[in-house]
Protein backbone atom coordinates (compact mmCIF):
# COMPACT_ATOMS: atom_id res chain seq x y z
CA UNK A 1 0.00 0.00 0.00
CA UNK A 2 1.04 3.47 -0.71
CA UNK A 3 0.56 4.49 3.01
CA UNK A 4 2.98 1.56 4.69
CA UNK A 5 2.96 2.33 8.31
CA UNK A 6 6.26 2.96 9.72
CA UNK A 7 7.94 0.13 10.86
CA UNK A 8 10.28 -0.24 13.45
CA UNK A 9 12.34 -3.57 15.48
CA UNK A 10 11.92 -4.63 18.76
CA UNK A 11 13.93 -7.71 20.11
CA UNK A 12 14.35 -8.62 16.28
CA UNK A 13 10.94 -8.75 15.45
CA UNK A 14 9.52 -5.83 12.98
CA UNK A 15 6.51 -3.76 14.34
CA UNK A 16 4.09 -2.04 12.50
CA UNK A 17 3.62 1.64 14.61
CA UNK A 18 -0.12 1.55 13.67
CA UNK A 19 -3.54 2.22 16.02
CA UNK A 20 -6.32 -1.03 16.25
CA UNK A 21 -8.59 1.02 14.04
CA UNK A 22 -5.79 1.75 11.59
CA UNK A 23 -4.87 -2.12 11.13
CA UNK A 24 -8.72 -3.14 11.19
CA UNK A 25 -9.06 -0.12 8.21
CA UNK A 26 -6.48 -1.82 6.44
CA UNK A 27 -7.08 -5.39 6.54
CA UNK A 28 -10.81 -4.51 5.78
CA UNK A 29 -10.41 -2.16 2.89
CA UNK A 30 -7.67 -4.52 1.43
CA UNK A 31 -9.74 -7.43 1.62
CA UNK A 32 -12.92 -5.49 0.12
CA UNK A 33 -10.84 -4.37 -3.10
CA UNK A 34 -9.71 -8.14 -3.52
CA UNK A 35 -5.90 -7.00 -3.21
CA UNK A 36 -3.30 -9.38 -3.61
CA UNK A 37 -2.84 -12.01 -1.02
CA UNK A 38 -0.70 -10.65 1.94
CA UNK A 39 -0.26 -12.00 5.49
CA UNK A 40 -0.66 -10.30 8.55
CA UNK A 41 1.39 -11.49 11.82
CA UNK A 42 1.25 -10.38 15.73
CA UNK A 43 4.50 -10.54 17.56
CA UNK A 44 5.25 -11.29 20.84
CA UNK A 45 7.48 -12.23 23.20
CA UNK A 46 7.16 -15.77 22.48
CA UNK A 47 7.45 -14.96 18.56
CA UNK A 48 10.92 -12.94 19.17
CA UNK A 49 12.73 -15.77 21.12
CA UNK A 50 11.28 -18.26 17.73
CA UNK A 51 12.26 -15.17 15.42
CA UNK A 52 15.95 -15.54 16.78
CA UNK A 53 16.15 -19.21 16.59
CA UNK A 54 14.42 -20.03 13.08
CA UNK A 55 16.06 -18.60 9.79
CA UNK A 56 12.28 -19.40 7.99
CA UNK A 57 10.17 -17.56 10.37
CA UNK A 58 12.52 -14.71 9.82
CA UNK A 59 11.73 -14.63 6.25
CA UNK A 60 8.22 -14.93 6.79
CA UNK A 61 7.92 -11.81 9.38
CA UNK A 62 10.07 -9.78 6.87
CA UNK A 63 7.68 -10.38 3.81
CA UNK A 64 4.48 -9.87 6.54
CA UNK A 65 2.27 -7.07 4.89
CA UNK A 66 1.59 -6.13 8.86
CA UNK A 67 2.67 -7.06 11.63
CA UNK A 68 1.01 -5.84 14.84
CA UNK A 69 2.37 -5.75 18.30
CA UNK A 70 0.69 -8.13 20.26
CA UNK A 71 1.62 -7.63 24.23
CA UNK A 72 2.34 -5.15 26.18
CA UNK A 73 5.99 -6.05 26.80
CA UNK A 74 6.58 -4.73 23.51
CA UNK A 75 4.86 -1.20 24.09
CA UNK A 76 7.36 -1.19 26.85
CA UNK A 77 10.57 -2.28 25.14
CA UNK A 78 9.41 0.13 21.69
CA UNK A 79 9.63 3.04 24.49
CA UNK A 80 12.55 1.99 26.42
CA UNK A 81 14.53 1.79 22.66
CA UNK A 82 13.21 5.29 21.41
CA UNK A 83 10.35 3.99 19.03
CA UNK A 84 7.40 4.05 21.00
CA UNK A 85 3.76 2.08 19.73
CA UNK A 86 0.82 3.66 19.65
CA UNK A 87 -1.01 0.51 21.27
CA UNK A 88 -1.03 -2.85 21.77
CA UNK A 89 -2.81 -4.65 18.44
CA UNK A 90 -3.47 -8.37 19.98
CA UNK A 91 -4.62 -11.17 17.53
CA UNK A 92 -7.23 -11.79 20.28
CA UNK A 93 -8.93 -8.31 19.99
CA UNK A 94 -8.40 -7.47 16.37
CA UNK A 95 -10.12 -10.72 15.73
CA UNK A 96 -13.76 -9.44 16.60
CA UNK A 97 -12.85 -6.39 15.45
CA UNK A 98 -12.14 -7.26 11.75
CA UNK A 99 -15.00 -9.78 11.95
CA UNK A 100 -17.64 -6.69 12.58
CA UNK A 101 -15.75 -4.50 9.78
CA UNK A 102 -16.57 -7.52 7.36
CA UNK A 103 -19.98 -7.53 8.74
CA UNK A 104 -20.62 -3.85 7.99
CA UNK A 105 -19.08 -4.40 4.05
CA UNK A 106 -20.60 -7.86 3.78
CA UNK A 107 -17.00 -9.42 3.21
CA UNK A 108 -17.06 -13.43 4.23
CA UNK A 109 -14.87 -14.37 6.39
CA UNK A 110 -13.35 -18.02 6.75
CA UNK A 111 -11.98 -19.70 10.03
CA UNK A 112 -8.84 -22.21 9.92
CA UNK A 113 -7.73 -23.85 12.75
CA UNK A 114 -8.63 -23.86 16.74
CA UNK A 115 -8.98 -26.75 18.86
CA UNK A 116 -11.97 -28.95 18.12
CA UNK A 117 -15.51 -27.11 18.06
CA UNK A 118 -13.80 -24.08 18.56
CA UNK A 119 -13.95 -22.12 15.60
CA UNK A 120 -17.83 -23.27 15.31
CA UNK A 121 -18.27 -21.74 18.76
CA UNK A 122 -16.91 -18.54 18.05
CA UNK A 123 -18.22 -18.70 14.35
CA UNK A 124 -21.91 -18.57 16.04
CA UNK A 125 -21.15 -15.54 18.93
CA UNK A 126 -19.51 -13.70 15.94
CA UNK A 127 -22.61 -13.77 13.61
CA UNK A 128 -25.14 -13.47 16.72
CA UNK A 129 -23.08 -10.22 17.40
CA UNK A 130 -22.54 -8.75 13.91
CA UNK A 131 -25.67 -9.91 11.78
CA UNK A 132 -24.26 -8.59 8.36
CA UNK A 133 -21.12 -10.81 8.84
CA UNK A 134 -20.70 -13.74 6.78
CA UNK A 135 -18.89 -16.74 7.88
CA UNK A 136 -18.17 -18.76 4.19
CA UNK A 137 -16.90 -21.69 7.02
CA UNK A 138 -14.67 -23.29 9.60
CA UNK A 139 -12.40 -26.25 9.47
CA UNK A 140 -10.20 -28.12 12.21
CA UNK A 141 -7.56 -29.71 10.66
CA UNK A 142 -6.02 -32.42 12.49
CA UNK A 143 -2.76 -32.56 14.84
CA UNK A 144 0.21 -32.71 12.50
CA UNK A 145 -1.96 -32.12 9.46
CA UNK A 146 1.07 -29.88 7.97
CA UNK A 147 3.17 -33.16 7.74
CA UNK A 148 0.84 -34.64 5.45
CA UNK A 149 -0.09 -33.53 2.01
CA UNK A 150 -3.68 -35.38 1.65
CA UNK A 151 -4.61 -33.36 4.66
CA UNK A 152 -3.15 -29.99 4.02
CA UNK A 153 -4.78 -30.47 0.35
CA UNK A 154 -8.40 -31.21 2.48
CA UNK A 155 -7.65 -28.02 4.29
CA UNK A 156 -7.18 -25.77 1.03
CA UNK A 157 -9.62 -27.20 -0.54
CA UNK A 158 -12.16 -26.20 2.15
CA UNK A 159 -10.53 -22.48 2.44
CA UNK A 160 -10.69 -22.07 -1.81
CA UNK A 161 -14.26 -23.60 -1.57
CA UNK A 162 -15.41 -20.70 0.61
CA UNK A 163 -13.64 -18.13 -1.69
CA UNK A 164 -13.27 -15.68 1.63
CA UNK A 165 -12.11 -12.16 1.76
CA UNK A 166 -10.22 -12.86 4.97
CA UNK A 167 -9.01 -15.75 6.39
CA UNK A 168 -8.22 -16.33 10.24
CA UNK A 169 -5.73 -18.92 11.02
CA UNK A 170 -5.32 -20.67 14.68
CA UNK A 171 -2.83 -23.14 14.49
CA UNK A 172 -0.46 -21.40 17.43
CA UNK A 173 3.61 -20.10 16.01
CA UNK A 174 4.50 -20.50 14.27
CA UNK A 175 2.99 -23.10 12.24
CA UNK A 176 0.31 -20.57 11.84
CA UNK A 177 2.52 -18.50 10.06
CA UNK A 178 4.28 -21.17 7.64
CA UNK A 179 0.75 -22.42 6.97
CA UNK A 180 -0.09 -18.86 5.07
CA UNK A 181 3.01 -18.08 3.89
CA UNK A 182 3.10 -21.25 2.07
CA UNK A 183 -0.56 -21.57 0.88
CA UNK A 184 -1.49 -17.82 0.22
CA UNK A 185 -0.93 -17.85 -3.46
CA UNK A 186 -2.50 -20.99 -3.83
CA UNK A 187 -5.90 -19.78 -1.55
CA UNK A 188 -5.75 -16.42 -3.21
CA UNK A 189 -7.79 -14.90 0.04
CA UNK A 190 -6.68 -11.25 0.14
CA UNK A 191 -5.83 -11.12 4.08
CA UNK A 192 -4.83 -14.03 6.47
CA UNK A 193 -4.31 -13.15 9.82
CA UNK A 194 -2.36 -15.56 12.03
CA UNK A 195 -5.01 -15.00 15.81
CA UNK A 196 -3.27 -18.12 17.92
CA UNK A 197 -6.13 -18.82 20.78
CA UNK A 198 -8.53 -16.07 19.39
CA UNK A 199 -10.83 -18.65 18.25
CA UNK A 200 -10.94 -20.55 22.21
CA UNK A 201 -11.53 -16.88 23.85
CA UNK A 202 -14.39 -16.18 21.58
CA UNK A 203 -15.99 -19.41 21.65
CA UNK A 204 -15.41 -19.21 25.41
CA UNK A 205 -13.74 -22.49 25.69
CA UNK A 206 -10.52 -20.46 27.38
CA UNK A 207 -11.21 -17.37 29.55
CA UNK A 208 -8.93 -14.56 28.89
CA UNK A 209 -7.22 -12.30 31.39
CA UNK A 210 -8.66 -9.55 33.28
CA UNK A 211 -8.44 -6.41 31.49
CA UNK A 212 -6.01 -5.31 34.49
CA UNK A 213 -3.74 -8.12 33.70
CA UNK A 214 -3.62 -7.06 30.18
CA UNK A 215 -2.35 -3.81 30.86
CA UNK A 216 0.02 -4.73 33.14
CA UNK A 217 1.57 -6.92 30.89
CA UNK A 218 0.55 -10.21 32.80
CA UNK A 219 -1.62 -11.55 30.48
CA UNK A 220 0.68 -14.30 29.78
CA UNK A 221 0.92 -15.46 33.79
CA UNK A 222 -2.63 -15.80 33.40
CA UNK A 223 -2.40 -18.23 31.40
CA UNK A 224 0.23 -20.17 32.44
CA UNK A 225 -2.07 -20.52 35.58
CA UNK A 226 -5.18 -21.51 33.77
CA UNK A 227 -3.12 -23.84 31.41
CA UNK A 228 0.23 -25.11 33.57
CA UNK A 229 0.92 -28.22 31.79
CA UNK A 230 1.11 -26.95 28.80
CA UNK A 231 2.64 -23.40 29.04
CA UNK A 232 4.98 -22.77 32.05
CA UNK A 233 8.16 -24.21 29.90
CA UNK A 234 7.05 -21.64 27.37
CA UNK A 235 6.94 -19.02 29.21
CA UNK A 236 9.74 -19.64 31.36
CA UNK A 237 12.09 -19.71 28.45
CA UNK A 238 11.05 -17.00 26.19
CA UNK A 239 9.98 -14.32 28.64
CA UNK A 240 13.58 -13.81 29.88
CA UNK A 241 14.77 -14.32 26.82
CA UNK A 242 12.83 -11.31 25.28
CA UNK A 243 13.87 -9.23 28.38
CA UNK A 244 17.75 -10.20 27.69
CA UNK A 245 17.26 -9.52 23.92
CA UNK A 246 15.87 -6.20 24.75
CA UNK A 247 18.87 -4.99 27.33
CA UNK A 248 20.98 -5.92 24.64
CA UNK A 249 18.89 -3.78 21.98
CA UNK A 250 19.58 -1.09 24.19
CA UNK A 251 22.87 -1.61 25.10
CA UNK A 252 23.73 -1.59 21.37
CA UNK A 253 21.54 2.03 20.96
CA UNK A 254 23.64 3.45 23.42
CA UNK A 255 26.90 2.47 21.93
CA UNK A 256 25.71 3.85 18.46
Amino acid sequence: MADRPERVVIAGAPVDAVTMDDAVRRIVEHAERRGPPEIVVTPNAHHCALLADDPRFREVYADAWLSLPDGTPLLWAARLLGTPLPEKVSGSDLFPRVCAGAGERGLRVFLLGGRPGAAEGAARRLEAENPGLRIAGTYCPPMGFERDPAEVERANAAVRAADPHVLFVGLGAPKQEFYMADHRAALGVPVSVGVGVSFEFVAGMVKRAPGWMQAAGLEWFYRVMKEPRRLWKRYATTNPRFVAMVLRQYREMRRG
